[in-house]
């Protein structure tokens, strides 16, 4: 056979199988969806179905064998039973389904309102269906009656908010199936939406919480040669501003002698708040620490003060008083070596400049603790602490060079801070 033959033959045979990679190719193409919808099917029916499908089949098979009419019309009756769920199923979900929260963030306490609204698109009435919806590790399921074309349905509820938590609520499911529950299909709708429940606060007043009250900074131990708050008078040397001479001075001394400042800062406050798991006698404790927290954060941020807040195990940053509030929401217990002192050591490295800081932990923390962390803080910075003790009456005593409020409960936060400035 010469070699144009062969060559021949073979393109003949490459082309064969491409018509039939191609012909396969279109087949598959043809048979999606019916295939996608036999899946949706074969993934809807339950354990329960299974089995009533496979226990008809056999008693039919077993009674056509053996001449028993009696299994024969078991089998059947199963059979038919299965076929009559499957009936539930099939078909569309003509919905538009839409989920709203009355309010993204709440208080503890506060009434928080979800509603679900479902509207048939299609021109036809469809079947009922059930609705479910995940609200936590909860659920909230109601029935969704038949609805006619573009008939809508909505319904109300509540949700708890008894507990500071971030609650992610859906997506919302319409789901089809039969009474007997041989068969659930459904499906969802939308992404799930977190509700913040926000931790309660007390409002402070200033003089309260302990802030500084000053309108260009407070003077500190550090000399400067321009400032507002003056310190003394000395030699000029070459080089100062003369706007600074004191010319009085100079006339009876002989010479020229400049104003000296104290140098000024502004009130910065650092709230440091111990997360350590070991530092708290019970959970109720943790969540009045982190009350308090949030208390004197918004008080300063209310007053546009310096701020800088941390936990034992981050800091804490946020550019609005709701942002801020929302880190809180998902504050939890921790662990590891982290506690009062070490909160102490990271405020004495980082924030250098702070004017006052409070410290908040839990009745498990020792004076010997809070003595050693007060022993390491900024020397110019006031120190704080607020202790919460469950079931203990206010109380403010000294460990060392910190001040240290006790309270039970958060209502006894605004008592406390003035009977502390008041000591």
């Amino acid at each position: 056979m010469t070699e144009p033959a062969i060559t021949t033959r073979a393109r003949s045979a490459l082309s064969d199988r491409i018509g039939e990679t191609s012909a396969l190719r279109s087949l598959v193409e043809r048979t999606r969806g019916p295939r996608l919808g036999v899946e949706r099917a074969l993934r809807a029916v339950s354990v329960a179905g299974w089995a009533v499908l496979a226990v008809g089949l056999l008693a039919l098979v077993a009674g056509r064998r053996l001449g028993w009419v009696e299994l024969v019309v078991l089998g059947a009756a199963l059979v038919t039973t299965f076929v009559g769920a499957l009936a539930f199923t099939l078909g569309r979900h003509p919905y538009d389904v839409t989920l709203r929260l009355s309010d993204r963030r709440v208080v503890v306490g506060d009434r928080a309102m979800a509603g679900v609204t479902v509207r048939n698109t299609a021109h036809h009435p469809v079947l009922p269906a059930r609705v479910e919806l995940p609200v936590g590790v909860a659920q909230v399921a109601f029935h969704l009656p038949g609805l006619a074309g573009g008939e809508d349905h909505e319904e109300i509820f509540a949700i708890p908010t008894s507990r500071r938590s971030v609650i992610p609520v859906g997506p919302v499911r319409t789901v089809r199936g039969d009474p007997l529950g041989l068969m659930r299909r459904g499906v969802a709708w939308g992404e799930p939406q977190d509700l913040y429940v926000h931790p309660l606060t007390v409002p402070l007043s200033s003089s309260a919480a302990g802030f500084i009250h000053d309108l260009e900074g407070r003077p500190t131990r550090e000399v400067t040669s321009a400032d507002l708050s003056f310190h003394a008078l000395r030699e000029y040397v070459p080089g100062d501003d003369r706007r600074y001479v004191h010319w009085r001075t100079s006339a009876r001394a002989g010479k020229l002698m400049v104003r000296q400042f104290e140098e000024t800062r502004r009130s910065h406050l650092v709230v440091g708040m111990s997360r350590n798991e070991r530092d708290y006698g019970d959970d109720e404790e943790f969540e009045v620490a982190v009350s308090t927290l949030g208390s004197l954060a918004l008080q300063a941020m209310r007053e546009e003060k310096d701020l800088t807040t941390l936990t034992s195990h981050e800091t804490l940053r946020s550019v609005s008083a709701g942002q801020y509030l929302d880190v809180l929401t998902r504050l939890e217990h921790g662990d590891g070596p982290g506690g009062v002192l070490s909160m102490a050591h990271k405020i004495s490295r980082e924030v250098e400049r702070a004017s006052m800081v409070v410290l908040v932990c839990g009745s498990t923390v020792t004076a010997d603790q809070l003595r050693a962390a007060g022993a390491v803080l900024p020397i110019d910075a006031r120190a704080f602490a607020v202790q919460v003790v469950a079931g203990a009456e206010t109380a403010v005593h000294t460990v060392g060079v910190v001040t240290v409020l006790t309270i039970g409960e958060l209502s006894e936060l605004r008592r406390g801070f003035r009977k502390a400035e008041h000591r």
